[in-house]
């Protein structure tokens, strides 16, 4: 077998997996001029360029939901502790077609 390359593109999805230096994984979080998403400085795919403001957008959307989901799984956790001792059984529901 022949010698595979480290880096390059397949599917037109970019790949990488030459050893990062310190130098180039900070540059590649934050190039000016360039679009939201760049290559990945290790792995596959895209990440985002924190140069652009929408990537700021994005992280403070994902943010705002991951502690919404997590506020609410709390608030979920503690009500069910408090129902537990309020179960009065199975309820039967009678529907009647007129």
């Amino acid at each position: 077998m022949g010698n595979k390359p480290s880096s390059g593109e397949m599917f037109g999805i970019p790949y990488n997996f030459e050893r990062p230096s310190l130098g180039r994984l900070l540059s590649s979080y934050w190039q000016p001029g360039k679009g939201m998403l760049v290559e990945k400085p290790f792995g596959i795919g895209y990440t985002l360029n924190l140069a652009d403001w929408r990537s700021w957008v994005v992280l403070a959307v994902v943010g705002g939901l991951y502690l919404q989901q997590k506020n609410a799984t709390t608030e979920d956790s503690a009500g069910e502790a408090a129902n537990v001792d309020d179960d009065d059984g199975p309820v039967e529901v009678i529907v009647d077609d007129d």
